[in-house]
């Protein structure tokens, strides 16, 4: 099984990279952001590697990281996607922006990767949710605040503050995570207008 290849970029074709290898030609498909990011035919590059060994096929797909990597496989464990989709996906966000969205439950971002509906959009941050992996920088107490949103337990005045932002034209998951910094600096009894100045002043800074 390969999990890394480095070498020379011999071309680059729609979806792929011919990577050469002492020698060898190795055909890897990588997103559009990892091939975008790649150097220059001629130049050294380095990859990490999933293996699909199929009965008809084998196929390369490369990643420039193993984060990335660890994210494809996750991506496939959510039920109607595959390589396909989980590239699009990876093309489209970072995976600091995917764990985030992930977390926060932000189906509008993820939905932003071509072929992605809504309904995939749906699975993919429901069913991974407690599989957010633990190298994602994301704010603990902004996830626990997404929960409650979506679960309808958060208290009045956290929800009409939440609403708030969002009217003023903040993405939801960004009101969300201010709005549970705010909570944390002043208190969980803080009323609905403090919430918004000092969620706004999180959002200034």
């Amino acid at each position: 099984m390969i999990g890394k290849l480095k070498g020379i970029v011999d071309s680059y074709g729609v979806d792929f990279i011919i990577l050469d290898v002492s020698g060898v030609g190795y055909q890897v498909h990588c997103s559009a952001r990892t091939l975008a990011a790649l150097p220059a035919a001629g130049e050294a590059a380095t990859l990490s590697i999933e293996t699909y060994v199929r009965e008809d096929q084998i196929k390369l797909f490369g990643f420039a990281s193993d984060s990335e990597r660890e994210w494809f496989r996750l991506l496939q464990t959510v039920q109607g996607v595959g390589a396909k989709v989980a590239l699009s996906v990876l093309g489209t966000l970072t995976v600091s922006e995917l764990a985030t969205a992930v977390a926060m439950r932000d189906k509008a971002t993820v939905s932003r990767a071509p072929g992605v509906g809504a309904k995939v959009a749906e699975r993919i941050v429901t069913e991974l949710k407690d599989k957010v992996p633990a190298f994602a920088d994301i704010d603990p107490a902004a996830v626990h605040l997404a929960g409650a949103l979506d679960e309808k337990r958060a208290p009045r005045p956290v929800t009409d503050a939440v609403s708030a932002l969002v009217n003023l034209g903040y993405g939801q998951p960004q009101a969300a995570a201010a709005i549970a910094a705010a909570s944390r600096n002043v208190g969980e009894g803080a009323d609905t207008a403090t919430l918004i100045r000092q969620g706004l002043k999180e959002l200034a800074r």
